[in-house]
């Protein structure tokens, strides 16, 4: 049975959905744009077996509360601040992470400094590497290198409804995607303050990938059993980020899976069933 649970942290009312048997291995689910824990709504179901589960919504995003983005500082670093402060609330030192989209940096960047922490990684189009970067960041790179407001206010087109359909659709089968998840996050775009928080996560994104090397590092360092489950069809991490891996870790799994961005909309069984046979 999944519960829905909120907790405060640094001030902050942060929403996270758990279940399973607090005896068994945990693992933490951390999710991607312009998503929050609702993406795992049908992976959590078939682990719940194996896993004591617990996905949260970062700040700004899904449930959770979402300051506004002139009092609160929109960044990766500080995101990934307030989930490692989260997991000690929890007493949580110990577990597998779930790494997607935006859930890679967060992920890695608690990793990087908590290695010990991290018992195994999933990665599921969760990219640490240049050969992941699809052709659309070469013009997230002319507006890092040179931001104008102009240029900020392009990115509105990222949160817009026929942009997010097209991130879950994008690569998969007809017919084969239901509505409930883009639905929604199309819904939290309507929040106040949604515009502003997520253009600013845009433009910090810049700082992730300076980072890759540290997480690279980390891997080399602490060869954790690591699972990379890539909807092969993303045009935004493309797949040779998955194999990219091998190259720093040599306790690697690839599997490429015929989906999307958003793989666990098609394949959350196939995907469970890949972690239960890997860990």
């Amino acid at each position: 049975m999944v519960k829905y649970k909120t907790i405060n942290i640094n001030g902050l009312n942060i929403f996270y959905r758990e279940a399973g048997d607090v005896t068994k291995p945990t693992m933490i689910l951390f999710h991607g744009f312009p998503s929050a824990s609702h993406m795992f709504r049908d992976l959590i179901p078939e682990l719940e077996d194996r896993f004591h589960l617990i996905a949260p919504d970062y700040p700004g995003f899904g449930q959770s509360e979402s300051p506004d983005h002139q009092k609160f500082e929109y960044t990766f670093d500080h995101l990934s601040e307030i989930m490692e402060d989260f997991l000690k609330s929890l007493s949580v030192d110990k577990f597998y992470m779930y790494v997607f989209d935006y859930g890679a940096p967060i992920g890695f960047k608690i990793a990087v400094r908590h290695p010990e922490w991290i018992e195994g990684i999933v990665s599921q189009n969760g990219n640490v590497y240049q050969e992941g970067l699809g052709s659309k960041w070469a013009t997230r790179q002319d507006f890092w290198d040179d931001p104008t407001e102009e240029k900020r206010n392009s990115y509105r087109t990222a949160f817009e409804p026929k942009t997010i359909i097209g991130q879950y659709k994008f690569g998969t089968r007809p017919n084969s995607v239901s509505p409930d998840g883009y639905m929604l996050d199309i819904a939290y775009t309507h929040g106040e303050g949604y515009d502003q928080r997520q253009l600013d996560l845009i433009f910090d994104y810049q700082n992730n990938i300076k980072d890759y090397p540290n997480f690279q590092k980390y891997l080399r360092d602490n060869q954790p059993k690591l699972l990379a489950v890539w909807g092969k069809n993303d045009p935004s991490f493309i797949y040779p980020g998955a194999e990219a891996f091998k190259q720093d870790d040599e306790n690697v799994e690839v599997d490429l899976i015929d989906s999307g961005h958003f793989a666990l909309e098609t394949h959350a069984k196939v995907i469970a069933q890949l972690i239960k046979n890997f860990f």
